[in-house]
């Protein structure tokens, strides 16, 4: 079982600042992971050409399901209002997160993370330096999943929290409560914006890999997870491999672990 979690920052490239969606799928299919966690997904959106970057991903893998759950309605940074279940299928422009399932998906579940209510400075990848700006938060949206896979029933599920310090773990302590009435054993793939072994003290969930996937050119802390719920964790099976290439877009690294699932 290969599982993946990337923040595709909308698919735009440090180097050349360009949206190519064959770039996008070319290196979403090197990844060959049966279930992928995306954030920063845009759909609709003018700057990334108004494509569907959760299909893209899904054709990619050649995933017959797949889901988008949008977390703001408008554009992140410009004009944009909280997105509600109701906006899932609207034609205006999206910006969420995605999960794609190799595996037959039995049910979908979206849980809504409200915004942090105060600004507090982010790092940005620039050219040539890092730079600090004061934003203000986005609402968030936690996307789970039970699927049936070759080890029986499992839960995974994306999210991509807050950059304000402490509200990412308040977050993070309801993504882990909404995950709880769902079947076990349960995978979290996601952009935590918490680093290093922060998630599984916070959280008490396993994690399953420890490398850097951020800043992409040279990564130096992982804000990337992938966590396991201790109930039902014996059934998923050991590590068996690690990996966070370079791929040409976004500034954050891929990450993808491999499990040896037991029946």
């Amino acid at each position: 079982m290969r599982l993946g979690t990337f923040n595709l920052m909308h698919g735009r490239s440090l180097t050349d600042g360009l949206v190519e969606t064959g770039r996008i799928g070319s290196a979403i299919a090197q990844l060959d992971a049966d279930v992928l966690g995306l954030q920063e997904v845009d759909r609709a959106q003018p700057r990334s050409g108004h494509a569907d970057l959760a299909r893209i991903a899904a054709e990619a893998l050649g995933a017959r399901h797949a889901m988008f759950a949008p977390a703001v309605v408008g554009t992140p940074g410009e004009t944009f209002r909280p997105a509600t279940d109701a906006d899932a299928e609207g034609v205006d422009p999206h910006y969420g997160v995605a999960l794609i399932s190799r595996y037959e998906v039995l049910d979908w579940q979206v849980t809504r993370l409200p915004a942090a209510p105060l600004r507090a400075p982010i790092m940005l990848p620039g050219p040539e330096r890092m730079r600090v700006m004061l934003l203000d938060d986005e609402p968030r949206v936690l996307l789970a999943a039970v699927a049936a896979t070759p080890i029986g029933r499992v839960t995974f599920a994306t999210t991509h929290l807050s950059f304000v310090p402490g509200w990412n773990v308040r977050q993070l302590r309801i993504v882990r409560r909404a995950l709880r009435a769902l079947p076990a054993p349960r995978i979290l793939l996601a952009d935590l914006n918490l680093p290093g072994g922060l998630p599984r003290l916070f959280s008490g969930w396993h994690r399953l890999a420890a490398v850097p996937t951020y800043p992409a050119p040279a990564p130096r802390v992982q804000f990337d997870h992938v966590l396991a719920d201790s109930r039902g964790i014996e059934r998923l099976g050991p590590v068996v491999d690690v990996a966070s290439p370079p791929v040409p877009f976004s500034d954050h690294r891929p990450l993808v672990v491999t499990l040896r699932g037991r029946p």
